[in-house]
């Protein structure tokens, strides 16, 4: 029997979670939208039988044993909830929520429940990480005791007075949006607890529309732009390894770059992803590399893998629906989820306040 699935939310992200379903052999029943007509539009074209308007609608079907959250950041906590709730599996865009404490709540709802709750960070996902985790796994890599993770942008503001510039919708702003190397870095290192976080954050061009980039959301004039353009931050763990990182929409770089690069004990390493001038994935050039020492001579090895131009998105929709079947273990867990949002809090908060952040110890797993 196939597992019977609903989608929340009729966003660009719809396609992908739709594809990767469908990839697993899951069976799409239907679309809700606040906005009815756009869950109108995407149910005729992904051949989704039902479109409504109401969550509490789709909620309401039996039937429907799964569903995804593609809503903006503010909304994915209370509408996860209300669906484990439901009784339903849940799939949910990232970032998980707005902060720690309500992926918390998320997790615990879950756990009573006694329902998978995953959220879409898609590069795990990518052929490169599969390929990254294996030497991983078989010691190639050995130890990794650094990392940097950087997604930065030249100019990828995404629309000026929408959600996404406005901290009380999305919880702020390039941190919080493109998170996903610094997950992917917590990935490789074998998920370490945070110790210690320092961060600074930069508003320097967030409102020049210089740097706006080419996706996002229409300008609403008069909405509100109050997030950073640009953070940095360095974590320890308690584990004795470290982190950097460098998020920006707007920061004077050369071009928009998305890495993470680490120092092993055997070898070290690198995922990129460079894109084209336009800023767009099918103009894009992905790598996976390794370096290591050989007979006295410093050896870079590239990996090859096959092509994905959607970053993992499709597959990692279809990692969730193979999880709920028992086929493969999730490629992400809301402890972790928990932790990776504990580093994102604790760098707004250190830049705040200028002075480092000491982290708890997080119990569980």
């Amino acid at each position: 029997m196939s597992i019977k699935a609903g989608i929340i939310g009729a966003g660009g992200m719809v396609r992908y979670h739709v594809a990767g379903f469908q990839q697993a052999g899951a069976e799409i029943l239907a679309i809700a939208d606040v906005y009815e007509p756009a869950a109108r539009a995407a149910a005729e074209k992904y051949g989704i039988p039902t479109a409504l308007g109401s969550v509490g609608a789709m909620l309401e079907m039996e039937e429907i044993e799964a569903v995804s959250v593609i809503v903006p950041n503010k909304f994915h906590a209370p509408l996860a909830i209300e669906a484990l709730k439901a009784g339903k599996h849940v799939f949910c865009e990232k970032p998980p929520a707005l902060n720690a404490g309500e992926v918390q709540q998320m997790k615990d709802t879950a756990d009573r429940a006694g329902k998978i709750l995953m959220f879409n960070f898609n590069n795990r996902a990518r052929p490169e990480s599969y390929a990254m985790m294996d030497y991983i796994a078989n010691g190639t890599v050995g130890h990794i005791n650094s990392a940097q993770a950087k997604w930065i942008r030249r100019t990828g503001i995404p629309g000026f007075g929408g959600w996404f510039t406005t901290k009380d919708l999305a919880g702020g702003g390039p941190l919080i949006d493109l998170l996903h190397m610094v997950d992917l870095a917590l990935f490789f290192m074998g998920n370490p607890e945070p110790a210690y976080v320092l961060g600074r954050t930069f508003q320097d061009f967030i409102t020049d529309k210089n740097f706006k980039g080419p996706w996002g959301l229409p300008d609403i004039k008069g909405g509100t732009t109050d997030v950073e353009s640009a953070a940095h931050g360095f974590v320890t763990f308690r584990s004795g390894q470290a982190l950097t990182l460098q998020v920006s929409w707007a920061e004077m770089v050369k071009r928009e770059e998305v890495s993470v690069v680490f120092q092993g004990t055997h070898s070290g390493g690198k995922i990129e992803r460079l894109f084209g001038i336009d800023g767009l994935d099918e103009t894009s050039i992905d790598s996976c590399e390794l370096y290591v020492q050989e007979g006295g001579n410093s050896v870079n090895r590239e990996v090859i893998v096959e092509a994905c131009e959607d970053m993992g998105r499709s597959r990692s929709a279809q990692n969730f629906i193979f999880s709920i079947e028992g086929k493969e273990e999730p490629l992400n867990t809301p402890h972790q989820a928990i932790s990776l949002m504990r580093i994102i809090d604790a760098v707004y908060s250190s830049a705040a306040t200028g002075k480092p952040v000491l982290c708890a110890p997080l119990e569980g797993k």
